[in-house]
């Protein structure tokens, strides 16, 4: 019998978020060490339960909106983007270790395959938004030109 990937990530809320809010601080990011554990376990929550609408709905929508929003609060607050990429990778990480580690093999398919589009189509949301913010800013990390210019100088 095949267990509901929505049930089955409603049930490992609870693991998941502490695997991944683990990983997040082995990561030693100086934005989410400031924000302090609370805060970022509550992100994480907060990202898992749009990943959880995304596929019971099996619409994209919620995470996207979810995504561009993390990507406008966190460009405001200085994050790079690298920091939040790395939120929604130990998030989708921790999803598959849970996964490969309880479900039987012939379920690992829809249960990965969902959570990878999911979070996948997220993570390219936020990268999308956050570098629309940072060109209109003129951030000079996202400055191409000298990689195209060759090897002038600024």
């Amino acid at each position: 019998m095949t267990v509901e990937t929505t049930e089955f990530l409603a049930r490992e809320r609870e693991a998941i978020v502490a695997a991944a809010e683990a990983a997040l601080e082995r990561s030693h990011s100086p934005h989410y060490q400031a924000a302090g554990a609370q805060t970022v376990r509550g992100r994480l929550e907060t990202l898992f339960d749009h990943l959880l609408k995304s596929i019971d709905a099996r619409d994209l929508g919620p995470v996207l909106a979810y995504a561009e929003h993390v990507a406008e609060e966190r460009f405001q607050g200085g994050y790079d983007l690298s920091e939040v990429q790395t939120a929604f990778n130990a998030l989708e990480e921790a999803v598959w270790a849970r996964t490969l580690a309880v479900l039987d093999p012939s379920q690992l398919a829809e249960a990965l395959g969902l959570v990878t589009t999911v979070l996948g189509a997220g993570k390219d949301a936020l990268a999308r938004r956050y570098v629309s913010l940072a060109a209109r800013a003129h951030a000079p990390s996202l400055d191409l030109r000298r990689l195209f210019a060759g090897t002038e100088g600024p």
